[in-house]
């Protein structure tokens, strides 16, 4: 019985690191980078509700910089302490925008993470607004529209931006841009109907976006389409995503292009009823967008839409105070299976980050409490293997005695359990409990931005990358990436090995022997896994082994 609780434990913990380790082993071709064109939005004369997206195939020879397109048109600058950009006066779109507190790596000297870039280069992600109508006669603005900016010439918190448009036919165009002290923005759509006739109008928002596709489905944190339709979470990854439009309606909500550290979210009025189209354009370009329900503006009359636009970090406190106005906002997170134990467990790390002033002492500080939560329960589960152990010779002499005879070896087993009062599942149960916090604090690690780049002692430099003083980097000689591992994943494969040693040996030479593997396999597969995680298990075996040994010595076991 005992064998077959350590097998089926063993079976299930070497399941979830093989699901979790695959994609680092086997990973994809690398591809060249997509370029997406500029997007069209074509309404459909017959049917007012309906929006489709045309995307050129590129015919340039050479893809731009950046600042090479950002320079070629006039220019509406935006800033707040964490923002800085643009916004592109012609189609008025959201196509400049960086993190002025993320930088794209370690290094000092480092650029800021860009989020959106202009169309026509390889990291063209933008935002949009416009209107739709069945009436094709009447000129709306699109994204060669030019439109004039009034008032103040920069939108910051303290100074919100009014662009103004007029078709030539008695309608005239607004969009009031306002901008808070963190990454919402506000926009507020207006239509003034002065043509001597009703018009019937629909506005519409989208997000045109290009990435690199295989990075994507590696990825172990959920990257894609995320929304709250209808009060309900939907998600669908990139690699799920179609080139036929999948559809969708909502009541209020909103939805989101999600990426592992950031997002672009439209936010929608609780009063409003929206339509979401998603698909796949071509090979690496996607686009999300919405269209609101018609609405008829007699002559005389002003139309207005509200909606917000969120472009910016996945600082998971912020989004909780977001949250209170922006139902579920918090869920633009990939928070896991286990939501409710990883959303308290990165506040507490926050906490103790807090108190320590560094991440890497937060999480040693967090595995030492989280042992200590779980010492009641630990120390009887040792105790019982300490007991375990101790009967081992007793229960080889009764596999010698009975080896002809299941049946009767099962009856003196469980007689000599019973005899020696041990529990052999016992120790399996702080097993199972672990596994949830693994896969909790795993999540923590990959989806908090505030473990980005945090540094610990010595060459750990970013606590949520695997160990960058691999066998590689300090001997200097090629080694196979699979098996390319830090000092850090081996110094857990040496504690594994030593706990391994303090339990009970399987009385099946084939589970012995896959026990004795169980070391070698999840060192293999911890040197992939962000260096704060493999920080955590080590003190956690450590204080297991300090503990295991203190009942031993207790029960007399050598």
């Amino acid at each position: 019985m005992q064998e077959d609780f350590k097998g089926l434990y063993a079976a299930i913990v070497l399941s979830a690191f093989v699901v979790l380790g695959v994609n680092y082993f086997f990973p994809k071709a690398e591809k060249q980078e997509p370029v997406a064109e500029e997007v069209v939005i074509t309404p459909n004369t017959d049917d007012v509700s309906s929006v489709a997206a045309d995307v050129a195939e590129p015919e340039i020879p050479e893809v731009p910089s950046v600042d090479t397109v950002i320079a070629q048109d006039e220019r509406l600058p935006l800033k707040n302490d964490v923002l800085t950009g643009s916004v592109r006066i012609k189609g008025a779109r959201f196509d400049n925008l960086a993190l002025s507190k993320y930088r794209e790596t370690i290094e000092a000297n480092s650029a800021n993470v860009s989020l959106f870039a202009p169309a026509k280069t390889t990291e063209a992600y933008f935002a949009e607004y416009g209107w739709l109508s069945a009436d094709s006669s009447l000129n709306l603005p699109n994204a060669e529209t030019v439109w004039r900016v009034a008032g103040n010439n920069e939108l910051t918190p303290s100074t919100p931006v009014t662009l103004v448009w007029d078709n030539g036919q008695g309608l005239k165009f607004t969009n009031k841009l306002t901008l808070d002290e963190n990454y919402l923005f506000g926009i507020e759509q207006t239509v003034e109907n002065n043509t001597g006739r009703a018009v019937t109008l629909l506005p519409y928002g989208l997000f045109s976006k290009s990435i690199d596709e295989n990075s994507k489905k590696r990825s172990v944190v959920h990257e894609g389409f995320v929304g709250v339709l209808n009060g309900k979470l939907k998600e669908i990854r990139y690699d799920k995503m179609k080139e036929q439009p999948q559809e969708f309606e909502t009541h209020g909500g909103w939805v989101s292009f999600a990426d592992k550290y950031w997002f672009g979210s439209f936010v929608f009025a609780d009063d409003t009823d929206i339509k979401v189209s998603l698909r796949k354009v071509k090979d690496g370009v996607f686009q999300l967008d919405y269209k609101g329900a018609p609405q008829q503006v007699q002559t005389g009359e002003t139309l207005k839409v509200n909606t917000k636009l969120y472009a910016g970090a996945k600082e998971i406190k912020l989004l909780d105070k977001y949250a209170d106005s922006i139902k579920k906002f918090d869920l633009n997170i990939d928070f896991g299976w286990y939501y409710f134990l990883t959303k308290p467990f990165f506040y507490i790390l926050d906490f103790l980050y807090g108190l320590i002033g560094n991440m890497g002492w937060a999480i040693l500080l967090f595995a030492a409490i989280l042992r200590l939560s779980m010492f009641p329960l630990a120390h009887k589960s040792y105790d019982n293997m300490s007991k375990m152990k101790k009967i081992q010779p007793k229960l080889v002499a009764l596999q010698e005695i009975y080896k002809e005879d299941k049946m009767a070896l099962q009856r003196a087993t469980m007689e000599l359990y019973k005899k020696e009062k041990v529990n052999p599942a016992a120790g399996c149960l702080p097993m199972f409990i672990q596994i949830p916090i693994f896969f909790s604090l795993y999540k923590v690690l990959n989806i908090a931005i505030e473990i980005r780049h945090a540094p610990f002692i010595g060459w750990v430099k970013d606590l949520s990358a695997p160990d960058p003083l691999t066998i590689s980097a300090w001997a200097h000689i090629y080694v196979p990436s699979a098996i390319d591992i830090g000092v850090w994943p081996l110094i857990y494969g040496l504690t594994m090995f030593i706990q391994n040693q303090l339990n009970p040996k399987p009385a099946n030479k084939d589970q012995a022997r896959m026990f004795a593997l169980m070391p070698i396999l999840f060192t293999i597969m911890f040197a992939h896994f962000a260096v704060g995680l493999v920080i955590y298990w080590i003190l956690n075996n450590i204080l297991s082994l300090i503990q295991q040994k203190i009942i031993m010595y207790k029960n007399g076991v050598k």
